[in-house]
């Protein structure tokens, strides 16, 4: 099981140093994410710093740019980065789309699967010298002048990971992708019983096998040195939980165990503003379900055990375990999973 650390928060002047530190720490990548900073910059700076990380998108948002934007960005921090980098994409949901981005919301499966596709035409045109001609429902793509052509990419192409929710984009993950997003509100129970088989479905109309995609399970992880601290991160994660648990393109993992009644509840809150009263509605019993929590041994055999599908897992920390409980951790996890 390979760990990659979260560049959450972080701002572009500082990802390099937080890079290079979770390096040290033993992480094996870290990864960026599409919020309040582009997701792209901050791996660039932080290339030149590490030697030996994966730097990864975790996500960019697709639809919110196009396929040539992306395959160039791409490209450009593949070489930075000395063939380290994993371009991670996602759909995000309509309204932000829509409304933040302006730009077009419509079939997010079979859109984000003729990205992929483009995304890969443009990069077969600069690598083998193929002639530019994708032409999609979505995306056409037929123009490569000499001189908006970088060339061969001397570490190659980056491989791509898709996120994906529901068992319909999960199935285009398997379709079309190296990878597998897993979302961090989910449950075990919800990616045996309903993700991994959509994905295998996807990879069977590719004819693939699991073994040509990785599953990487982004996981809410409440670090503490004893049961107060451990509390602290537990609250601090509620309000993620409860913010992941309004948006209706999620109710599908709380209908799975039952709580379906919830998210509307949530959603109605969230409308209102009202964000305290929605951490008072996440039970213990979700936050056990979706996250895990403890002291570092205590996290790290539970990531172990509960996650013996996964590639690679992706802690998004809640730390309240002070000085070294990361490190100790990431040691941890290295030690039980042999």
């Amino acid at each position: 099981m390979k760990l990659d650390a979260p560049l959450m928060g972080t701002s572009p002047e500082g990802a390099a140093a937080a890079a290079r530190a979770f390096e040290e720490q033993g992480f094996d990548g870290v990864a960026s994410f599409d919020g309040a900073h582009d997701p792209f910059l901050p791996l660039a700076l932080a290339a030149p710093a590490t030697e030996r990380v994966t730097l990864s998108t975790a996500v960019a948002i697709a639809f919110a740019r196009n396929p040539m934007v992306i395959a160039q960005v791409a490209n450009d921090v593949q070489t930075v980065s000395r063939g380290r980098f994993v371009l991670g994409l996602g759909s995000q949901i309509r309204p932000h789309i829509e409304r933040r981005f302006s730009e077009t919301w419509s079939h997010p499966d079979r859109r984000m699967a003729e990205f992929v596709r483009a995304v890969r035409a443009i990069w077969a045109a600069w690598n083998d010298g193929e002639r530019l001609d994708f032409r999609g429902r979505f995306y056409t793509h037929t123009l490569m002048t000499p001189v908006f052509d970088p060339g061969p990419n001397p570490f190659g192409t980056p491989p791509i990971h898709l996120a994906g929710f529901g068992p319909s984009m999960v199935g285009v993950v398997g379709e079309v992708a190296d990878g597998w997003l897993v979302h961090p509100l989910h449950s075990r129970s919800y990616l045996l019983e309903r993700g991994l088989p959509a994905l295998d479905e996807g990879l069977a109309r590719s004819g693939r096998g699991r073994g040509d995609c990785a599953v990487v399970c982004q996981v809410l992880v409440m670090l503490g040195a004893d049961d107060e601290s451990v509390a602290r991160a537990r609250e601090s994660a509620k309000a993620q939980i409860a913010f992941y648990g309004s948006t209706p393109a999620y109710r599908v993992l709380l209908d799975h165990h039952g709580w379906g009644d919830l998210q509307p509840e949530l959603r109605r809150l969230s409308k209102q503003g009202q964000w305290a009263e929605m951490v008072s509605l996440v039970s213990d019993d979700l936050v056990d379900t979706v996250g895990v929590s403890g002291t570092p041994e205590t996290v790290a055999r539970e990531l172990v055990s509960r996650y013996d599908f996964a590639d690679r897992v992706a802690p998004l920390l809640y730390d309240q375990g002070g000085p070294g409980a990361v490190t100790e951790l990431v040691a941890a996890v290295r030690r039980l999973d042999g």
